[in-house]
């Protein structure tokens, strides 16, 4: 970044004549040869062809006019800090002398757990930890972004109290498994990293509207999997495992209702702009937030997740068309009428999508049934391997 006040082309020029001026000694060339030879970081997974857009006026006035709306519907549904569950409410107190003896019962009840729920609870609590991403990802769309980190705007304040909520849920998991002691939290650290150094890609272009039905699918996909962890837990026979996740998933549940309050309205206001939208984030398909990650070791590292959260019902190609087909009923999409053209052709395609994913599913449940079982070695539980 050039200094303020100094035209770059100064800055550099005056650098220059510096350097002429006096003879640099050895330990600087070899300072500055290595300062040169060194590689600029880069994400371990880029994606090329990505496509941002600027909202015409007309449309950003739609989500000034309902600021109002937003104090009343959306800031309602966050709790108060004081009236909210903190993560040490689930873990042994560091400070009791209790301590020791409630992380070995910890410790003693994840012993009875598999490597392949574990590998599932590490994908959705590294998800989770990815949270710098999904605020500066609410950040992009436009007429709702937090314009100046400390916004007053309902929709800013909506952000930053999203974000506040959701970031118990990745310190809450992350410091169980630390102390289960079951995963190997320095390949777990790397994933996040990584994770968060590529950012996410789900294609909302900018668009409120688009964004808005991405994060009313995606918190109800989270609740689903957090829901699913818990039963997988309480079966398994960690109550108390099974309570942190159902804990989280009663947040993903509220944080549901809110998006998918802001999509009511939208129908209301502008169904065809709604359901074009719908249709179009449904035609680029809804992918979890987490689909960059990578461990640096395993290039495929999401679909062997996702394979292995798929057989174990974690969350499921018959989820996925569980939620569109849940959206659709919600928003009333079946019944929209006056739509333009283009309206009522993404009317059509987003109302036929969920029976078409069903039988797609089938087809698919057939072929894994018949082929060879086979397994993956994941770094996050030392190596071991899993079935797929």
């Amino acid at each position: 970044m050039a200094m303020i006040g100094f035209p770059t082309t100064c800055v550099s020029q005056k650098i220059l004549c510096s350097s002429l001026q006096s003879k640099p000694s050895r330990s600087n060339i070899s300072s500055s040869m290595s300062v040169h030879h060194k590689k600029p970081f880069r994400p371990a997974r880029e994606v090329e062809g990505q496509v941002t857009h600027s909202m015409p006026p007309h449309k950003m006035e739609i989500f000034k006019s309902l600021e109002n709306w937003a104090e009343k519907n959306l800031l309602t549904l966050l709790k108060p800090v004081e009236n909210s569950w903190q993560p040490q409410d689930f873990l042994p107190d560091p400070s009791s002398c209790e301590f020791y003896e409630q992380t070995k019962e910890l410790r003693k009840r994840a012993m009875e757990i598999p490597d392949d729920y574990y590998v599932c609870l590490v994908g959705n609590m590294i998800t989770e930890e990815a949270l710098p991403t999904y605020q500066t990802f609410l950040n992009t769309l436009d007429g709702v972004r937090d314009e100046t980190g400390a916004s007053l705007s309902p929709w800013a304040i909506w952000t930053r109290g999203w974000t506040a909520e959701e970031n118990r849920h990745g310190d809450l998991l992350k410091q169980y498994l630390y102390l289960s002691g079951r995963v190997d939290m320095r390949q777990i650290e790397k994933t996040i990293q990584y994770l968060i150094g590529c950012g996410m890609h789900v294609k909302t272009e900018n668009s409120p509207f688009m964004g808005f039905i991405y994060t009313s699918f995606q918190e109800r996909a989270t609740f689903i999997s957090h829901s699913n962890t818990a039963r997988h837990a309480r079966r398994h026979g960690d109550l108390k495992l099974a309570q942190i996740c159902g804990t989280i998933a009663a947040d993903e549940k509220r944080h549901e209702a809110a998006y998918t309050n802001v999509v009511d309205k939208l129908f209301e206001l502008d169904p065809d702009a709604a359901v074009i939208a719908f249709a179009g984030m449904m035609r680029k398909k809804i992918v979890m937030p987490a689909h960059l990650m990578f461990d640096g070791r395993d290039p495929a590292l999401f679909n062997h997740f996702s394979a292995v959260a798929q057989r174990l019902g974690v969350y499921s190609a018959t989820d996925y068309a569980d939620v569109l087909e849940f959206l659709v009923g919600r928003w009333k999409v079946e019944g929209l009428a006056g739509l333009s053209e283009d309206g009522n052709k993404a009317r059509d395609f987003v109302c036929c999508l969920a029976p078409r994913y069903r039988k797609l599913e089938e087809r698919a449940r057939g072929r894994r049934e018949t082929r060879e079982k086979r397994t993956v070695r994941f770094s996050w539980v030392f190596d071991r391997e899993v079935q797929v």
